[in-house]
């Protein structure tokens, strides 16, 4: 749904070194019609790229603004109308991976929490009881 006219690309990667997102954004941005993607949002591989609720959680989680964010101008896809100009505008790449080393000044970052399927059960469960599903 998301993906309609190049609107967003959801990608998933291994990191192995500093910025690496920046590049993966990059060189999205140069592949083809891949071009014409308007915002791309780069997470570590554990990340569900199908489900925009686990990706929007780790941009929470995981993106400053300031830091994270790539913004270009270059081609938009033709049928794109809040472009200021058809066919070009900007657009938008973050990186919402876990940071580490030589990514700027970071802080210690926290374990991800994750709940067993017991208690995602009983938990299910309990919405459903209070009449919340």
């Amino acid at each position: 749904m998301f993906g309609a006219f190049h609107n967003f690309a959801f990608v998933k990667i291994r990191k192995q070194y500093p910025y690496q997102a920046r590049k993966v954004i990059h060189s999205i941005w140069g592949a083809g019609q891949m071009m014409f993607s308007k915002f791309i949002v780069v997470v570590d591989e554990h990340v569900d790229v199908h489900n925009e609720q686990d990706v929007l959680f780790h941009i929470g989680a995981n993106v400053d603004p300031r830091r994270d964010t790539v913004i270009a101008d270059g081609p938009l896809d033709i049928l794109d109308h809040a472009a200021p100009y058809e066919g070009t505008g900007s657009k938008m790449g973050l990186d919402a991976t876990r940071k580490i080393p030589g990514e700027g000044t970071i802080r210690r970052w926290p374990t991800e929490l994750t709940m067993s399927d017991k208690i995602k059960k009983q938990v299910t469960r309990r919405w459903a009881e209070l009449g919340l599903d």
